[in-house]
This record gives C-alpha cells, structure tokens and sequence, in this order.
C-alpha cells in the first residue's frame, strides 16, 4: 500500500496543472513514506519519522500559503503562472525545505540515519522528484540570487559536514545535499540539465546503496572488514563512489561537465569556478569511503571476525546499475 500510495503521489505532482493537485500528492507522498520509515521499532527510527513529518508538513504548508497568496494577488492557481514576487520567496523557501537545500538541511542526514538503507535509498531519490518537478514548473518567475546563493551554499555545506561523518548513510546524505546545490544552480538557465543531473545521480545513488544492503554497510569499521564478503562487490562500490564524486572516465562526471560548461556561457564563470573547488571537497569523503571500501585493511588490534565469502549471486538490477554507473560518460552530446 504504502509503495502504490507513494507512486500515486509522484505521478499526481509531477502532472498537475492546478497547485491543489500538486500539494495533494505532496502530502500523498509523506504520508506514505512514514510507515517505511518507522517499520524498524527503534527509537531512532521514530525520531526520524516525526522529524521528517513535521519537516514536510511545514513545506506543504509553505507550498500552500505561497499558491494561495499568488491566486489573491493574480487569480491564477496554475502552476506555471506563479508571478508574485512573495509568493515565490514562500515557494522557493518550501520547495528547498522539502529536497533539503541548505538553510533547510538539517533534518535530512538525521531521517537518513535512522531509517533503514532502502528507505534511505527512496528519501534521496524519489522522495526529491516531486518538489524538483515544481520548482522546474516555476524556475523561469524565481528569484535567481537566491537560487544561486542557496545552490552555492548547498555545495559548500554538503562538501564540509560530510568530511567528519563515520556513518555510511550520513555521508550519503550530505552528498545528497552538494548534488542538489549543483542541480539548483542551474535550474534558471537550462532545466534539462537539471533532470539529467537528477536522473544520474539517482541512478548512482541507487548503485551506492544496493551495494551497501547487498554486503550489510552502515559504518566505515564495518566497510573496512566487509571486502571479504563479495571482493567484486566492493570493487565496483569503490568506482561507483568515485562516479559520485565526478572523476572524469565514470558517469557523475557528465553532469558536471555540462552545467560547468553552460554556466560558463551564461558569464558566470566566477560561480562554476566556486562551485567545481566545491566538488572538491566531496570528493575528499567519497574517496576515503573508496579507499575504507577497497584499499585499507583493517588494524588487526582487536580480534575481529573475518566475514566469510558469500555464495549468493548479485542481483541483476545492482549488476546493471553499477554497470551505467561506471560506463555511461560516452552517452554526453
């Protein structure tokens, strides 16, 4: 029920015309991810699921009071046609509150974190669809200083807080967090940009943590002393991270490339310069999960238990995940 509901609210948000529509799939959608994420009875995952309501009640309710100031102020309930200028604030300050955008960013690494890693896997996919959808819908009448600043900001903040994590699933989420600052910087300019950058990142994103459930990750001691398990595995997870990352063979470094390269047209080279130093800095995390995952071996002070080496096969949606992860840069025009 709950995985239909969730489909039935992306699909009713990314459809509609009428901002009513839109809000009701918004509110479809988080009513039917908190039961996902409260299924483990444990304190945190309780923790996260009241955040993470009372985080997106808010938004909607933001959402709702912006659509509605437009249509006092102009008339029109349409979602294209959202021209006040407040009323834009209101949403775009919503909108950024739902992907988790900085300032608004505080409660996604906690949600991340008590929640299970394939609830995780849909908070940082498809849970951002629908709110992309809206603010790609209303991006030509937004205010793009703000965007910018945010999006900058965004990558900043995404690229300091993960340096310190040891939590596999709180540093996931704080590259989350630099991803949406490089898809919201160039949202005015070229839209299609920002769906590509949002469909690749999910898709590695999604390699990242069937990878981890596969092999039974959630912290760096335990990724050190899980190589055993499935070598090929972590392998593939070392050059799945580094495509986070953006290094230039794998898939993340296409998206990168195309918006350094559009900003750069736009004459705003002084920002694409920020925000590629940026990466920078995300990518100094992605490699110590690379090189926790694959490189080190653990310091054999404590007797820890050598994990023994499974025969279950690699389901084929990983294999073909991890696949376009690693190999889809020649796709670029």
């Amino acid at each position: 029920i709950s995985i239909s509901s969730l489909l039935l609210g992306t699909t009713i948000t990314i459809s509609s015309n009428h901002w009513m529509m839109a809000w009701t799939g918004l509110e479809i959608n988080t009513l039917a991810i908190l039961p996902l994420i409260s299924k483990p009875h444990h304190p945190r995952a309780i923790e996260a699921a009241t955040k993470y309501f009372l985080v997106q009640a808010a938004a909607s309710t933001l959402l709702l009071f912006s659509s509605t100031t437009n249509a006092l102020f102009t008339g029109q309930w349409d979602i294209t046609q959202l021209t006040h200028p407040t009323s834009c604030l209101l949403l775009t300050t919503a909108i950024s509150i739902k992907l988790g955008l900085v300032p608004f960013h505080f409660w996604f690494p906690e949600v991340l974190q008590g929640s299970s890693l394939m609830t995780s896997l849909l908070l940082t996919t498809a849970m951002k669809f629908p709110p992309i959808t809206l603010l790609l819908m209303t991006s030509p009448s937004l205010n793009h200083t703000l965007l910018t600043t945010m999006a900058i900001a965004s990558a900043a903040l995404g690229g300091w807080a993960g340096l310190n994590q040891t939590q596999v699933r709180k540093i996931l989420a704080f590259s989350s967090i630099s991803h949406l600052g490089w898809m919201t910087i160039i949202i005015i300019y070229s839209p299609k940009l920002t769906l590509i950058t949002f469909y690749l990142y999910c898709m590695m994103t999604a390699t990242a943590f069937l990878t981890l459930k596969t092999t039974k990750i959630l912290k760096l001691s335990t990724m050190m002393a899980a190589w055993t398990k499935i070598p090929s595995l972590s392998a593939t997870l070392m050059l799945a991270l580094l495509s986070l990352a953006g290094l230039p063979p794998l898939t993340g470094f296409l998206p990168k490339w195309l918006i350094i390269q559009e900003l750069t047209k736009q004459e705003m080279t002084p920002m694409a310069t920020i925000i590629a130093l940026l990466s920078l800095l995300g990518l100094f995390f992605y490699l110590r999960l690379a090189y926790c995952a694959t490189i080190t071996l653990p310091p054999n002070s404590s007797n820890y238990m050598k994990q023994w080496r499974t025969n279950k096969p690699v389901s084929t949606l990983t294999a073909t995940l991890t696949t376009m992860t690693i190999t889809l840069l020649p796709l670029s025009p």
